[in-house]
């Protein structure tokens, strides 16, 4: 395949699939921890009104859907991308890095949550990525 149509294909699918697990793990959030009482988080301004009700187990949650959803769009770039594969899985991890930062002016958080989400869930996650992918794709490489 040609190498820029490879590249195009790793950015789309790794934009894809980390959104894709990100909105999962967000939709199944409120299943797996319930929100506090009397919040509503069906919209985005009941969601703003009732933050202030939220614990800090109701961040865990969203902070796995950024990271995993980071992690996954990183991996499938990596595995897809033609060369540069670090910089493919980065680059993941820069566009849900502005995902984030976006998501902290529309949805006020703690400020706990959003140094611990902006600099933890995002460029570590998009190495992480590159590196699974990098021994997913070199099995001669992992040790016994």
């Amino acid at each position: 395949m040609n190498p820029i149509l490879k590249g195009i294909l790793a950015v789309v699918a790794g934009v894809i699939v980390g959104s894709a697990v990100n909105m999962a793990i967000v939709m199944a959030g409120p299943s797996v921890i319930p929100p506090p009482g009397g919040a509503d988080v069906t919209t985005m301004e009941g969601l703003k009104a009732s933050l202030h009700l939220f614990e800090p187990k109701h961040f865990i949650m969203p902070f796995l859907a950024h990271a995993l959803g980071a992690l996954s769009g990183a991996f499938l770039a990596a595995l897809i991308a033609p060369s540069r594969k670090l910089w493919y899985a980065l680059g993941i991890g820069l566009w849900n890095l502005v995902g984030g930062v976006m998501n902290t002016y529309l949805l006020p958080s703690p400020l706990w949550f959003t140094i611990l989400d902006l600099t933890v869930a995002y460029l570590p996650m998009g190495y992480l990525g590159w590196k699974l992918a990098d021994r997913f794709s070199s099995p001669e490489k992992v040790s016994a």
